[in-house]
């Protein structure tokens, strides 16, 4: 019974004392008992808080700029007083001068030229005068590498033709120049290289300065020469002893060499 009477006061003595504690103690209390797991999903929560949206920077706006409307300057031009600063007597006298800086040229003589283009058929010559004249593109198959300002000797065969174009002519300054030349040799008693080209009637066909002059049988050796067709082929000295314009014939020797 006592025991009993013991437990009894000790029960009474425990609720009084929890009569007595204060709400904020009891507060402490409750949140002492929270568990581990809540305490965790309040760290969760506090880590996973939204980040503040970041301002967008919205870039400049560039303003295409304004096509101006094309003015041609023709439109615009006033052509009253056009020229009117020259008087008769300076139009003149620049005519003089443009037409000093000009070659005189005269048909039928050789000049030097300068190759300023080339087409598929023709070649452009620079002579120095008003206008540029052409030639045959077949006229320089002789020339290797041919291009613009390369110098070159043409023939004025026209100043002008019906088309007001300029007339030139390479094979004809070969020509011309090969004729001067073969009369200097002569003038000069000049020794020339030429090539046997082949055999004839009485002797041998010799080209000096692309011109075919004529050898006799008589005068390749000062002794008689019966097979003439070893010399064919081949170079030769020669000098001209007799020139024919009337019908374009040259005799050469080669015996007065000897």
């Amino acid at each position: 019974m006592a025991e009993d009477k013991k437990d009894e006061l000790q029960e009474v003595e425990n609720t009084e004392a929890q009569a007595a504690e204060t709400p904020e103690e009891a507060k402490a209390v409750e949140a002492a008992e929270e568990t581990p797991a809540e305490e965790a999903k309040k760290e969760v929560a506090e880590e996973v808080k939204p980040e503040p949206a970041k301002e967008e920077v919205k870039a400049p706006v560039v303003q295409a700029p304004i096509a101006e409307p094309e003015v041609d300057i023709w439109d615009t031009a006033v052509d009253d007083g056009f020229g009117e600063e020259y008087s008769d007597k300076d139009r003149k006298k620049m005519e003089a001068l443009y037409e000093a800086t000009l070659n005189q040229i005269t048909e039928k003589e050789v000049m030097a030229g300068t190759v300023v283009g080339i087409t598929d058929r023709d070649v452009i010559i620079n002579i120095g005068f008003k206008s540029d004249g052409l030639v045959s593109l077949s006229e320089f198959r002789d020339v290797e590498d041919l291009k613009p300002g390369d110098a070159v000797e043409v023939y004025v065969e026209e100043q002008e033709n019906a088309n007001g174009q300029l007339v030139l002519s390479r094979r004809k300054a070969k020509i011309v120049k090969a004729w001067e030349n073969i009369q200097k040799g002569l003038d000069e008693d000049m020794v020339i290289n030429g090539m046997v080209k082949r055999r004839t009637k009485g002797g041998l066909i010799v080209d000096i300065f692309g011109v075919e002059a004529f050898l006799p049988g008589s005068q390749i050796d000062v002794k008689p020469i019966r097979d003439f067709d070893v010399f064919v082929g081949k170079k030769m000295e020669v000098k001209v002893v007799k020139i024919n314009y009337s019908n374009d014939n040259v005799v050469v020797s080669h015996k007065v060499l000897i």
